[in-house]
């Protein structure tokens, strides 16, 4: 004869919130949740430029509503939930090394296309005093109306470097 005990108050409870913590340890978004990414450390001059052009963004590109992903800062903003991330100060990318890498202009400002495999296209200004990185979700695959909102405030805020 099988005998099991009864589950006790404490291991019902232990259950669920083992579960919150292992879905916060991957990195899961909860309702209300933003999305995490990696903030750049560019140099200080960089790093001016990039609290210049936070002042500018939008609140909305094109109909998603701003909402900045984690941890909080002036070199990183989001719109829709990680639909689209702008990280400010990123590293000069090696593929603006390569004469074969393809680029784009939207409303004068220049930028590198990057292909991701399983995700969106990322975009990375060219010829600027700091470079700006543009992550669009895989909606936006063929789609670059979203830079046109960035022309603007990149062209105000960060001068160009020849």
């Amino acid at each position: 004869m099988t005998h099991t005990r009864p589950r006790s108050r404490r291991s019902a409870l232990l259950g669920p919130s083992a579960a919150l913590v292992a879905l916060t340890a991957a990195g899961c978004s909860l309702a209300g949740a933003q999305p995490s990414v990696t903030v750049p450390t560019p140099s200080s001059e960089a790093a001016a430029y990039c609290g210049e052009l936070h002042k500018e963004l939008p609140k909305t590109i094109t109909g998603l509503e701003r909402s900045d992903p984690g941890p909080d800062s002036v070199l990183t903003a989001g719109w829709g939930d990680g639909a689209i991330v702008l990280r400010c100060g990123v590293p000069r990318p090696a593929k603006m090394d390569d004469a074969q890498s393809k680029g784009i202009d939207a409303d004068g400002v220049n930028w590198l296309l990057e292909q991701r495999d399983g995700a969106g296209p990322r975009f990375t200004t060219t010829y600027r005093k700091a470079y700006v990185e543009v992550t669009l979700g895989v909606e936006y695959a063929h789609d670059i109306t979203p830079l046109s909102a960035f022309a603007v405030p990149v062209g105000k805020t960060i001068p160009e470097s020849l």
